[in-house]
């Protein structure tokens, strides 16, 4: 009996190691893909979340406690499976904001690490007869079971490195075959998607336009949109380049080799990467230097940052001021729209538009400026900028129940958040903001969250904190601006945070919820 017992729980301790091994690798695979592959930027999220991995870890680490002294081979037995069972339950995956997307890489990447692990294992079956000290190591390899996948993936890099430069060259080809082909680089701290948008919709007006879709604005993101996209009818790509880091832009202007440049804002995004602001002026003028003689670049002149950096090539400006060679005025802006007045040289045109806020006002007249400089007549772009609809999360106005939603959740930077309370300013009826606060900011970011809390206290009826820690700053501003502490809530999930902003008593005012940002699982 006591020998089918030992047997038992033997059988069940050899399904289940392997089982939570799995949930281990898919869940370090998820934060490693949301961390851009980057070992330097993975190691700072390990060490800022070391709490919750060890918290994932604790029951193997008594699971090797307990086989490590425990004589008795069925207690022994008993106590590894109860262990197993514990962080199995631990480990199971949530609700991704962002789930794991199983590329052709994370697949490679999974199958190197199940080599590793099976090597491993059979390492330790056939070399250790000793039960005990088979559970001992079997344990501690789940417990570094995330150090096996960041094996794998240095592994698989020379072939993965192989596979990037053959797609790049496929993509480098088309784009050169292409010789007609109009080619616009986008470039911005933020705006750059919004404007990506504008320009898809107004060259429309003349042209065959293919635009980079969602967010993708890296050098594989590009490679695959044009892999998979692009055709001969096509008129003009419209390139969108992200950048975390110096050489971003640059290494992406020499996949696409733009004919003409927009650079819609310069701010202190990334910051935790790029270390300074003037590392990121630098990199986003890393467009205006690939642009050949006659390319145009076009810069919004509303943007200090862009301002105060002295460039030679020459550019052609936007913004409200006199001196722009595209300006706007007689904004109008209300919860119903935008209406403005675009003025170039003698010209005079009347636009409107669905979109919200005067910082919109900026992205489309950007977007205005490159369609008349590429033959469009302003005259006949109107009825394409009222087509225009919100970005899926940029400030995107829905309705729910009887309730007004603001949704400005993709990301949040400091200019953002300002335009985003600006827009909500201007709804009459109860004001809710539910935010976790702005990120990647550096140096700069606890007070930034700061202002944004003494800014929401000047518009917000209440306010909604998701992350208690990471929102620490914010709160601290509402407090110092005398916001009622009664009408703050704090959390540390999004779920219930909403849920209290469509439950709170409105005293029959029409809700207005405005969300702020939603962080990625890896923060």
């Amino acid at each position: 009996m006591e020998l089918n017992l030992e047997r038992t729980l033997t059988y069940a301790i050899a399904v289940l190691l392997p089982g939570l091994h799995v949930l281990r690798a898919l869940f370090a695979a998820h934060i490693f893909q949301l961390n851009s592959y980057k070992y330097r930027v993975h190691f700072r999220w390990m060490r800022k979340n070391w709490l919750q991995l060890f918290w994932k870890l604790a029951p193997l680490l008594l699971g090797i406690l307990w086989a490590a002294l425990v004589r008795h081979p069925i207690l022994c037995r008993a106590g590894v499976l109860t262990s197993l069972v514990s962080a199995l339950l631990i480990n199971l995956p949530e609700k991704a904001k962002k789930p794991l997307v199983y590329t052709k890489r994370i697949v490679r990447m999974l199958i190197t690490d199940a080599v590793l692990s099976l090597g491993a294992a059979a390492a330790i079956v056939f070399a250790v007869e000793d039960f005990r000290l088979r559970c001992v190591l079997g344990l501690a390899c789940v417990v570094l079971s995330p150090l096996f996948l960041l094996l794998a993936n240095l592994l698989n890099r020379p072939l993965e490195t192989q596979i990037n430069k053959r797609y790049m060259r496929d993509a480098k080809r088309l784009l050169a075959s292409h010789k007609t082909l109009i080619k616009i680089g986008v470039t911005g701290s933020y705006g750059k998607t919004s404007v990506k948008f504008m320009l898809g919709m107004l060259l429309g007006a003349k042209y065959n336009v293919l635009v980079t879709p969602e967010s993708y604005n890296t050098p594989l993101g590009v490679t695959r949109t044009v892999r998979e996209s692009l055709r001969g009818t096509h008129d003009v790509f419209v390139c969108e380049m992200g950048a975390k880091n110096v050489g971003d832009i640059k290494e992406l202007c020499e996949l696409v080799h733009p004919d003409h440049g927009i650079i819609t804002s310069i701010g202190p995004q990334h910051l935790e990467s790029f270390k300074t602001l003037e590392n990121v002026q630098k990199t986003k003028f890393e467009l205006a230097d690939a642009l050949p003689p006659e390319g145009k670049l076009f810069l919004n002149r509303e943007n200090e940052n862009i301002r105060s950096f002295t460039h030679p090539h020459p550019a052609i400006s936007y913004g409200f001021a006199d001196d722009c060679d595209y300006r706007a005025d007689d904004i109008s802006v209300s919860a119903a729209g935008t209406s403005f007045c675009v003025h170039h040289g003698e010209e005079a045109v009347s636009f409107r538009t669905q979109l919200l806020g005067a910082h919109n006002v900026v992205n489309l007249l950007g977007a205005i400026a490159v369609c008349c400089e590429l033959g469009i007549p302003m005259q006949k772009l109107p009825p394409y900028a009222l087509r225009i609809e919100p970005v899926p999360h940029r400030l995107q106005l829905m309705k729910r129940g009887g309730a007004t939603i603001i949704d400005d959740a993709y990301n949040a930077n400091p200019s953002g958040v300002r335009a985003a309370l600006d827009v909500l300013s201007l709804f009459d009826g109860c004001k809710i903001a539910v935010t976790p606060g702005m990120i990647e900011l550096g140096s700069v970011q606890e007070q930034e969250n700061y202002s944004f809390g003494a800014r929401m206290a000047e518009v917000c009826d209440y306010v909604c904190l998701v992350g208690k820690k990471q929102t620490e700053p914010i709160l601290q501003g509402l407090q110092d601006a005398g916001f009622p502490d009664e009408k703050i809530f704090v959390t540390d999930d999004l779920k219930e945070a909403a849920q209290r902003a469509f439950s709170m008593d409105t005293e029959s005012r029409q809700r207005i919820v405005l969300f702020e940002n939603d962080l990625p699982d890896n923060f």
